[in-house]
């Protein structure tokens, strides 16, 4: 298949994936803590892809492994606890829309660190979307007193690393399969996740029941939304740009809300006039 058609489903197929991801991680809070959740996501993703394709780590070249561990720090392992963290006080809809940030910060760092060019348009776009994400957080603490909107901050700072991780695969990795960079990824992350469950008493509650429920849902979340969903990211970054491929946040907030909608979640019209801010910016920072 040619890489523009190939381009557009690995889009479609990721933006429906991540987007159902906000409602997956709401409902494992519901048995599970934080650093539980985010553990346990982990340690599936990594359960699938190592009998998946173990075998392409010896594509890896000894000189890569420092990038992979970056990436799997910074692509992965802190992201993971902070939108748990987040999640565990803001809805699953104003999650998704301000990961929808992650084109702008993937630029904005890609100028600064890693030597990519721009337009004005663009650089007006970052701004724009900036001013909506404060203007959807200020209008959701102020829609949701009930809830801590500081913890937004905590998804803001996990865009910064997911757009950290877009630049150092597409400037460091891009010719290494990504089947391969997503199997090193989880290697690196096997064993700090498992010593962060066991730290958590995980083992002591996990005969109760909605804390096996949550599990089944932290599994789906990690074999397909984090194992399945990562080779498709990297596929992507590899075909096309660093803006590009983050701009599958573009979408997650209509898969996201619409999952919000039916689990009741609400927006009010100044949150919905945030989103809109934070989606034009962002248009104008991924034209051309």
């Amino acid at each position: 298949m040619e890489s523009k058609q190939l381009k557009w489903i690995l889009l479609a197929a990721l933006s429906l994936i991540w987007g159902s991801s906000f409602i997956l991680i709401k409902r494992g809070l519901v048995g599970l803590t934080p650093l539980q959740l985010g553990s346990l996501r982990m340690l599936f993703a990594a359960s699938f892809l190592i009998i998946v394709g173990f075998k392409k780590i010896a594509e890896i070249p000894l000189g890569k492994w420092k990038y992979i561990a970056l990436t799997a720090l910074m692509g992965t392992f802190i992201p993971v606890f902070l939108f748990a963290l987040a999640q565990s006080e803001i809805d699953s809809s104003i999650s998704a829309v301000l990961n929808s940030l992650t084109p702008l910060n993937t630029l904005i760092l890609g100028i600064l660190f890693f030597g990519m060019a721009f337009q004005r348009s663009q650089l007006i776009g970052v701004l724009i979307g900036l001013l909506g994400s404060l203007v959807l957080i200020l209008s959701g603490a102020a829609h949701h007193p009930e809830q801590n909107y500081f913890y937004a901050l905590f998804v803001v700072i996990a865009t910064f690393c997911y757009a950290t991780n877009v630049n150092l695969i597409k400037k460091y990795l891009s010719d290494i399969n990504p089947i391969a960079i997503t199997v090193g990824n989880f290697i690196v992350m096997v064993i700090p996740a498992l010593i962060i469950l066991i730290s958590t008493g995980f083992f002591d509650v996990v005969q109760e029941q909605k804390v096996q429920h949550s599990v089944l849902f932290i599994a789906v979340l990690g074999i397909i939304g984090t194992g399945i969903a990562n080779i498709l990211f990297f596929k992507l970054i590899q075909i096309t740009s660093p803006v590009f491929a983050s701009s599958s946040a573009y979408l997650f907030p209509i898969v996201a809300i619409f999952w919000g909608l039916l689990d009741g979640e609400t927006l009010s019209f100044v949150q919905i006039i945030g989103a809109a801010i934070i989606l034009f910016g962002i248009y104008l920072s991924a034209k051309k």
